[in-house]
């Protein structure tokens, strides 16, 4: 009587933690997407095979497709401030991501191939010829590989603090694949990926990381990012792919390949930006190496906030 007495006090207990865990990632996610933060006033949405994809066109002029970061805070909020520059002289068009930002987040494993995809049917459904691009960090190696795909469909491009290709060679692991089935679970996965996501940790990436001076970040960016990581059915699942690398792709051939204009800015302090340049250029060298006319503009962005990720000059993985 006594054994069968645990057994049961165990199972309620069990239950209990669960349902409060549960009720635990509920209260976590509500608050984050609260203040509807990420809204646009003309949102336009493209219908792709694995999801409704979110984006933005305004300006007139040659088409220019600005890329977001590809991490799991990230969305095209990024490039907020640089639109209203860049759309005087040209169609400029922000997407979010499949599993980023407004653009839908169905659960499974996002890889290379899979934004290679994206990028390529994008250009050809929604912006209907070349097209100039602007990538930051881990999407500057997606945007090469669409382009060895597809080079007919991209111009210049231009990379901002890009993947070394040392990190863009790393491939899943057994730990890393282990890593992931942790996060796929469906209640202790998310409380993982919520202490992962949480305001706090974005804080200290943007001080850390985003920002030369941390005084500069301000609240209003981080609030953002927090929202964006918990939009969606499974924000966690292009988090678990990132984090495992299954969204790394060995461009070096790719790079070797392609014949299109590429421009790099490097922030001063992102560490080892020099050796990832070179890296970038290495494999270019039978091709011309050039700045395109197109990105001139960015160099007069910000000014006053010298040395920021945020500035033109010195501008790291995020446009604030």
């Amino acid at each position: 009587m006594k054994a069968k007495n645990k057994i049961i006090t165990a199972i309620l207990l069990s239950a209990g933690a669960t349902v409060g865990t549960a009720l635990i990632n509920k209260y976590i996610k509500m608050s984050a997407i609260s203040r509807n933060l990420l809204a646009q006033p003309e949102p336009r949405c493209c219908r792709w095979r694995l999801g409704n994809i979110y984006y933005t066109k305004t300006g007139t002029g040659k088409p220019l497709l600005l890329v977001h970061d590809l991490t799991h805070a990230s969305s095209s909020c990024e490039w907020d401030s640089l639109i209203p520059l860049l759309k005087e002289h040209y169609t400029v068009y922000t997407i979010d991501l499949l599993g980023c930002g407004r653009s839908e987040k169905p659960n499974l494993t996002y890889t290379n191939f899979l934004y290679v995809q994206l990028l390529n049917d994008f250009v050809k459904s929604e912006i209907g010829r070349r097209t100039n691009i602007l990538a930051t960090g881990a999407s500057a190696p997606i945007v090469t590989m669409a382009c060895g795909y597809n080079p007919d469909l991209f111009e210049q491009m231009m990379f901002i603090n890009p993947d070394s290709l040392l990190s863009c060679s790393h491939i899943p692991g057994k730990s890393a694949r282990y890593y992931k089935f942790i996060l796929d679970l469906p209640i202790i996965g998310t409380l993982l990926y919520n202490f992962a996501s949480a305001r706090s940790i974005i804080s200290r990436t943007f001080s850390e990381s985003y920002f030369y001076n941390p005084y500069d970040v301000n609240p209003h960016y981080i609030d953002k990012y927090h929202e964006s990581a918990h939009l969606g059915d499974s924000p966690k699942s292009v988090y678990a792919s990132v984090q495992c690398n299954y969204t790394k792709c060995n461009i070096t051939k790719t790079l070797e390949k392609i014949d299109n204009s590429i421009y790099i800015l490097g922030g001063e302090a992102e560490q080892d930006i020099d050796l990832i340049i070179k890296e970038y250029t290495r494999p270019l060298s039978p091709v011309q190496f050039q700045t395109p006319n197109i990105f001139l503009k960015l160099r007069t962005l910000k000014k006053s906030v010298p040395r920021s990720r945020c500035s033109s000059t010195n501008t790291s993985n995020q446009i604030c």
